[in-house]
């Protein structure tokens, strides 16, 4: 099989260029750039990223971002994925590796591929829940 290249290059950031390594594009447009990724957790594992360069959400603005959602929920879609996780990463703590906003979207076809995850639930103190819900309420 022959290896696929985007006939064009697409920087993101000084050092990430899309076209450098092999890619195989599923959409593009002016904001955004959505890639199968090469090294997938599932057949059908793709990538959607804002071309707007920020390392975490928070960098990119909101008109950058609207996009985002419905190009992943089509790719859902056009793989026929029933059981597919969205997944993006802010900070090294939480599992970013690429310092450039990205979105997964990751079909699960089976309990061994796709995204494992575990969920640590903690009990709640309503009390500081009430304060944490107060103070990020006031700020928005």
């Amino acid at each position: 099989m022959k290896e696929y290249k985007p006939n064009k290059r697409v920087s993101l950031s000084p050092n990430i260029t899309i076209g450098d390594i092999p890619s195989f594009k599923l959409f593009e447009n002016d904001r955004l750039l959505a890639f199968l990724d090469i090294q997938p957790l599932s057949l059908g594992h793709a990538l959607v990223i804002p071309k707007h360069h920020g390392a975490k959400l928070t960098d990119i603005p909101d008109e950058s971002l609207t996009e985002i959602l419905p190009v992943a929920k089509k790719i859902a879609k056009a793989m026929n994925a029933e059981n597919y996780n969205i997944l993006q990463n802010n900070g090294r703590l939480a599992h970013q590796e690429v310092d450039h906003v990205h979105f997964h979207m990751i079909p699960k076809p089976n309990e061994t591929e796709g995204l494992g995850i575990e969920w640590p639930a903690q009990k709640t103190d309503m009390d500081k829940l009430k304060d944490l819900y107060n103070e990020v309420k006031a700020k928005m």
